[in-house]
């Protein structure tokens, strides 16, 4: 059963799928401070969080994906540590149980997914990325993962367009920004459906 709803839960897919859009965006550009402000944003409007907690979550994000962004030489473990204060973080300001060093663990194991889809087999099979984050948004929103396919498929796909405008050379004017936008802003209309399903 799906949790009771709260500001976590109430987020506007709209809004949130394009500023993560921006986030994506600015990290591969590797534009730190665009980034940050960035995911100030999404972090405030995914999350529910005051204005302190925003600015210390979106610290954190920056943090982890610093950490991990380096190739081949990145620091998994430092990126899981910064997300687990993240995810502790958001569990304190909204009373969640969901155990935070495992919502860590399943954050970066997206990442390492695509990561390797992205670099090393970009013809693969995404269901494994689709699984691993069908599985965070079910651990953390405590939703059964069949609700939330919808919106780790859509999130899959989001990833793939991004993924052919790296390769193409991250032009800030490409017409697969607005497709990954839009794939973003499916999932999470999907997302939110799921975690207010009776």
């Amino acid at each position: 059963m799906a949790a009771v709803p709260n500001a976590m839960r109430s987020f506007d897919p709209r809004r949130v799928g394009r500023l993560e859009c921006d986030t994506w965006v600015t990290y591969y550009r590797r534009e730190w401070w665009k980034f940050l402000r960035a995911a100030v944003s999404v972090t405030r409007h995914a999350f529910a969080l005051s204005w302190p907690a925003t600015l210390r979550g979106a610290w954190l994000v920056l943090r982890a994906n610093q950490l991990w962004a380096p190739y081949p030489d990145n620091d998994p473990d430092g990126a899981r540590r910064c997300m687990r204060s993240f995810y502790a973080l958001v569990a304190r300001r909204h009373g969640e149980t969901f155990d935070v060093t495992e919502a860590a663990r399943l954050e970066v194991e997206w990442w390492r997914i695509h990561r390797y889809l992205q670099r090393d087999d970009p013809a693969g099979d995404e269901v494994a990325l689709v699984d691993a984050l069908a599985a965070l948004y079910a651990h953390v929103y405590g939703v059964p993962e069949a609700d939330v396919r919808l919106a780790a498929g859509e999130r899959a796909l989001a990833m793939r367009h991004s993924d052919r405008w790296v390769a193409a050379g991250c032009d800030p004017e490409s017409a697969l920004i607005p497709q990954e936008r839009a794939a973003l802003i499916r999932s999470y209309a999907a997302l939110l459906a799921a975690v207010h399903r009776p």
